[in-house]
């Protein structure tokens, strides 16, 4: 008996190595998605149900729990639903919330291809009609990519939309070559994560800055970079007019990529919009700095929203 137990013990020890033999070569060769599935893993533990939602582009992927208003929250390029998992618990005590994955992004198709503004779009809004009843009007709050495809959703369906919060991200050209997103080398990857992160994050390793020139080679920048010379019916420059929902602008000030002269261009061009700043973050302060950006978002939250710009 001592005999079998002895083997029994030894086999389960060389299981235990394996796996975490293969998770650490995981997490050095795959650190990308390693992340996504952890914070997608996040989702599920804090109690959001993943449900699958048809759409004329393809089976989308979404995010549900809760109660009370409904927040719809919108990650960037690149991203996933996962984004917003450091957030949730806090606001699941008081709302419904409502997270997609974007067309052609983790668990939502189309799955390859270029990908269109016009296509991410048309899943946020089939994400929008399956998961919220007619007549109720939602809180959208959308992160770099995800603030530019809200304020479009706003534009189109105005009757659905209280309000907006925009997360360093919007629908104005850019100052920066959009190239800079899609590092070819491990140097310009070191480049741009110090542009999109503020000064207290730590430097990216090696390892993981080697992911980000795959990633960005091959995964979804790649192909909505395919369709850039569509993407020009859809910069509201001149035509912020258009967004009559009132706006919060929700800003990491160490931002370098989407910076507060973008912020401040945002808020004199909208009708009704106000700037509150995320001090130290950078690009995606609700991964980098969550307990602030929850901050920023509570106090916006808790406020009218804005009449007029200020």
């Amino acid at each position: 008996m001592k005999k079998i137990i002895l083997r029994s013990l030894v086999g389960v020890a060389a299981l235990i190595v394996v796996l975490l033999t293969v998770g650490a070569w995981l997490v050095w060769k795959h650190p990308l998605a390693v992340d996504a599935w952890m914070s997608r893993h996040a989702l599920a533990r804090q109690g959001l149900q993943e449900l699958r939602v048809g759409s004329s582009v393809g089976r989308q992927t979404v995010w549900q729990g809760g109660a009370g208003p409904v927040l719809v929250l919108v990650h960037g390029a690149g991203d996933q639903a996962g984004a917003w998992a450091r957030v949730v618990r806090p606001l699941l005590k008081h709302y419904r919330l409502i997270i997609p994955d974007l067309p052609g992004h983790a668990g939502s198709e189309p799955r390859t291809g270029p990908l269109g503004v016009d296509t991410v779009l048309a899943g946020l809004s089939s994400d929008i009609a399956a998961t919220v009843p007619a007549g109720e009007r939602v809180i959208l709050i959308g992160n770099s990519l995800g603030a530019w495809v809200s304020m479009l959703y706003a534009v189109d369906h105005p009757e659905r939309v209280e309000r907006l919060v925009l997360v360093n991200g919007g629908a104005l050209r850019g100052s920066h070559d959009p190239s800079i997103l899609m590092p070819k080398d491990r140097e310009a990857a070191r480049r741009l994560m110090k542009m999109l992160t503020g000064p207290a994050t730590p430097p990216v390793p090696d390892f993981v800055l080697d992911d980000v020139v795959r990633w960005s080679q091959r995964g979804p920048l790649a192909r909505l970079s395919a369709t850039a010379n569509e993407m020009e019916a859809y910069v509201l420059d001149g035509r912020l007019s258009e967004v009559t929902t009132p706006v919060d602008l929700l800003w990491g000030d160490a931002d370098d990529v989407m910076t507060l002269d973008y912020a401040r261009r945002m808020r004199e061009g909208l009708p009704a919009a106000r700037l509150t700043l995320v001090h130290g973050c950078g690009h995606v302060p609700q991964r980098e700095c969550p307990q602030r950006f929850l901050k920023g978002l509570d106090q916006v939250l808790a406020e009218a929203p804005p009449q007029e710009s200020q």
